[in-house]
């Protein structure tokens, strides 16, 4: 009989599964399987939001398995080990797997397809399965990767996308796969007390109540902080929960000016993603270097400090890092707020910020968090690398009544009004009803000339 064995990593869904699908269409036996890999746990991004999720995402999985006939197979070790010992306990003829784009995902796959081919065993590498678009399908003349995300939208916007797929109706697993307990979410140390559900199931309700409730407003809203008004699936694209190709299908299927918008955003996903696989260094030196001599995270320890702890002054800056912290995740504009804040104001290394995004979001991805962070810091791909986003100014503009300033620092929760944005221009009893909330670390007039003087701006 022949038997297959489909390998899950960042695509833990039944929905629109191309390596599954494909495993499917010769009769006969599949392992569906998942190894928890000890080298994510090395490099430090076994954190415990993303591992919380985790678990939640691997019994959903193997619930949706079960109701097919079928179960997940779980092992802990190195991933191109475990992959070989289950080839050899089940005969298999063939792995199959989704493409990565991170250097270490990129060394896995030419390891394993080395390992399996010494066995006799076949690897499919199936693409379009976390990326709508897959990287390098669309490239300038002179290149292997857009470096300007205008014109790689233009181009990413007319391709055709694939068909998806129905999840499968029954999946038969050989007896001889053995497989360890699936964690557990329960009695996890330090997950935030917001973590949302992870989960196939949970994402495709989410998708589906996105849809219909928040969609159309997304054009206008996606930037009002205290609307809470962005979709909230990038967990679900980070763990593949949700096929981004069949949420894009979705959404132009809804249409209108939100959709497009937030068509707009999974190709900005995309687009990091081939950025990193062109130049995967850029996980940890700058894609364009500007000269920059940052401060250390040591020489700033005090500033950066009280940027996570959210105690800078600044309310709308003290709010993102206080929602990080409490739901492991925040919205794209307080991001952004974040990272500037803490790269242009304070003047400090991107990648202090981007590890301590990392530590924390639920979302964290590699390509999105670190290209982000260096297109805040001025390093990546932004062509206006000297662009400063003033706190105050963007806060007036992204929370004008101050509300999601008041729901995340409770020590402003007196002040009314868009007065809370400027806490240390309140007098008397108002700055007292403050508490210890505390005045700016830093005035942002004597921030901007220090970057400006550091990119010799002046």
């Amino acid at each position: 009989m022949h038997v297959s064995v489909v390998l899950f990593t960042s695509d833990l869904r039944l929905h629109d599964h191309p390596p599954l699908r494909a495993a499917l269409t010769r009769p006969g036996q599949v392992v569906p399987l998942f190894v928890r890999d000890r080298g994510v746990a090395a490099a430090g991004f076994a954190v415990p939001n993303r591992l919380a999720f985790l678990a939640d995402c691997l019994h959903d999985l193997d619930a949706g398995l079960r109701a097919r006939g079928g179960r997940l197979v779980v092992r802990s070790g190195d991933v191109v080990d475990e992959v070989c010992r289950v080839v050899t306990e089940v005969d298999a003829a063939d792995v199959h797997v989704a493409a990565d784009v991170s250097a270490y995902a990129q060394r896995r796959e030419a390891r394993l397809r080395r390992e399996l081919e010494a066995q006799g065993c076949r690897l499919w590498v199936h693409d379009t399965v976390n990326s709508v678009v897959p990287p390098g399908t669309v490239a300038p003349a002179a290149s292997d990767h857009f470096a300007v995300f205008s014109p790689y939208f233009r181009r990413w916007s007319g391709q055709r996308l694939r068909d998806t797929s129905d999840a499968p109706r029954a999946v038969r697993v050989p007896d001889s796969a053995g497989s360890e307990e699936l964690p557990v979410r329960e009695g996890r140390a330090a997950v935030s007390e917001g973590l949302p559900a992870g989960g196939e199931t949970e994402g495709r309700k989410r998708l589906t109540a996105w849809l219909r409730g928040g969609l159309a407003a997304y054009g206008d809203r996606q930037d009002d902080l205290a609307g809470d008004a962005t979709s909230r699936l990038s967990p679900h694209l980070h763990f593949g929960t949700l096929s981004p190709v069949e949420v894009v299908h979705r959404v132009r299927q809804a249409g209108g000016p939100g959709a497009e918008a937030f068509v707009r955003q999974m190709a900005w996903r995309d687009f990091h993603r081939q950025v990193l696989a062109a130049r995967p260094d850029a996980a940890t030196a700058d894609y364009r270097t500007r000269g920059d001599r940052w401060r250390s995270e040591r020489a700033a320890r005090a500033d950066v400090e009280a940027w996570r702890e959210g105690r800078t002054g600044y309310p709308a800056i003290d709010a993102a890092m206080r929602q990080l912290r409490r739901e492991g995740w925040m919205p794209g504009r307080a991001r952004l707020l974040a990272a500037s804040f803490l790269t242009k104001t304070l003047y400090v290394d991107w990648r202090v910020g981007a590890r301590h995004f990392l530590r924390l979001l639920v979302d964290g991805d590699v390509a999105n968090n670190q290209l982000n962070w260096q297109w805040m810091a001025g390093t990546g791909t932004d062509t206006r690398p000297n662009r400063v986003l003033n706190p105050v100014v963007q806060a007036r503009r992204h929370d004008p009544d101050g509300a999601y300033v008041r729901r995340w620092v409770p020590e402003l929760s007196a002040v009314e009004g868009p007065a809370v944005h400027e806490p240390w221009r309140l007098r008397g009893g108002e700055r007292a009803a403050c508490g210890a909330y505390p005045d700016p670390i830093v005035d942002l007039s004597d921030g901007l000339a220090r970057f400006r003087r550091a990119r010799g701006l002046d």
